[in-house]
């Protein structure tokens, strides 16, 4: 792209094109027995799968001098992870080859870079499900077919489709080839990158917004859903309970917060159903555009599109945060716990879909909500410490834990990271990659007993 539109960004782009390649095949000659790469070692493949790609990808803006170091990184992890959080003030002023790799380093993640590798390296089918469980999303992993590399194939073979299909959509819409391809990334993603200032309400075309929204929507369900009705079978959509309550909040969040924007500012109807739609999506998916500086609104929209932040998509959606199936889970058990007061000797399962949810998966995401909060309360305290004032550190710690990417405040969705000190950079990229591998695949790595 740097070439075709002959930029100086080229010889970045392939000075780290050839630095890649160069370890790559220094390190694939030699020999390594996958049959033991274990769960164990799946943990640390993909978190230091995912540092490395962080520290590659970010030598593009270092070598062509738009970033600092510790920018550079905050950026690249920003993309990996799908999060959209920036410390570019001027994404406009930035070459269109580094944009567009920008963009496209969240394409890759947003399926994830272990499912591409099982996809193209059959050879790792012994070790793919220990590779899969560290990265795929949510508290299930189910495969769509029987052999790992297959799962992987056809769920990158529906992402390039749907990947297509926005891409053409967006270019009728009125759209340049160039950025429909650069909002196509981003939004099957559920990531947020934009060459424009002001995201996608930089265009101001509805028939933009309402494309953007059905491939957020899109993005946030279950991809092995896509697989089967991609397949000509609706049945496991139409019957999914997830899915069911992942658009519910997205249409109640939605009446509510347009009811409170015709009250409080005197939206006309249209005007705030076209905010509303889009922004809730937005923030419940976990991409991260705007289309307003929804951190204008009223105090009840603000704090709604804030909680948003935590429900994020379906399992194994490329949606970060908390994921709805957890939310589900964890409601349900606090029912099961109230009923079992006034009825000690009941035996109360807990569903999902009609399923029983085993006591190792219930205690599993109880451990993961509490972690997540954890996480959130001490690096919302350690943004403090370094003189954010509270709503933005704890917007910021909960938009990057969640891979939401803006927040609220000098961190929101018309600013951006660049106020935040560069410690505070540190430990928001953190943050993105703890949230993106879902807590434990990273956190293991720093318990004595992991290494026993």
């Amino acid at each position: 792209m740097a070439l075709h539109f002959g930029e100086g960004s080229a010889p970045a782009l392939g000075i780290t094109a050839a630095l890649a390649g160069s370890i790559g095949i220094v390190l694939s000659l030699l020999k390594a027995d996958s049959t033991k790469v274990g769960y164990r070692e799946g943990f640390v493949i993909a978190t230091l799968g995912y540092l490395t790609l962080a520290i590659f990808g970010a030598l593009p803006f270092i070598i062509s001098g738009f970033l600092s170091p510790v920018d550079a990184i905050f950026e690249s992890m920003s993309g990996f992870t799908t999060t959209g959080a920036s410390t570019l003030t001027d994404v406009e002023a930035l070459p269109r080859g580094i944009l567009f790799w920008r963009s496209f380093t969240q394409w890759l993640g947003g399926m994830g870079f272990i499912v591409l590798v099982l996809a193209l390296i059959p050879s790792l089918e012994i070790a793919g499900m220990s590779l899969f469980r560290a990265e795929v999303p949510g508290p299930t992993k189910n495969k769509v077919l029987p052999r790992i590399t297959q799962t992987a194939r056809e769920l990158y073979k529906v992402y390039v489709i749907i990947t297509a299909a926005e891409v053409v959509a967006l270019k009728m819409a009125g759209l340049s080839w160039y950025d429909s391809f650069i909002h196509t990334f981003t939004c099957v993603s559920t990531a947020g990158f934009s060459n424009q200032n002001a995201s996608i309400g930089a265009y101001n075309n509805v028939a933009v917004e309402l494309i953007v929204v059905f491939f957020m929507v899109l993005g946030g369900i279950n991809f092995a859903l896509h697989y089967h009705w991609l397949h000509g079978n609706f049945t496991p959509l139409w019957k999914d309970t997830e899915t069911k309550i992942y658009l519910g909040v997205l249409g109640t969040a939605t009446i509510l917060i347009v009811i409170n924007l015709i009250q409080v500012l005197g939206y006309s109807p249209e005007q705030a159903l076209r905010y509303a739609v889009f922004n809730v999506t937005s923030v419940t998916t976990t991409t991260g555009y705007s289309t307003t500086n929804y951190d204008a609104w009223p105090d009840f929209c603000r704090v709604l599109l804030f909680f948003l932040m935590f429900f994020g998509g379906c399992t194994g959606s490329t949606a970060g945060s908390i994921k709805i199936a957890r939310i589900i889970i964890l409601f349900k058990y606090a029912i099961r716990q109230m009923s079992k007061l006034f009825h000690p000797q009941a035996v109360i399962p807990v569903r999902l879909g009609g399923n029983v949810v085993h006591k190792d998966a219930l205690a599993n995401v109880q451990a993961f909500f509490y972690t997540f909060i954890s996480i959130f309360a001490v690096v919302t305290i350690i943004m403090t410490a370094l003189g954010l004032d509270f709503i933005t550190a704890m917007s910021a710690a909960a938009a990057c834990i969640t891979n939401v990417g803006p927040g609220l405040a000098l961190v929101g969705p018309m600013a951006n990271y660049a106020a935040v000190p560069d410690l505070g950079k540190l430990v928001l990229s953190f943050c993105m990659l703890v949230g993106r591998l879902e807590l434990f695949t990273v956190l293991l790595l720093f318990t004595p007993r992991f290494w026993k």
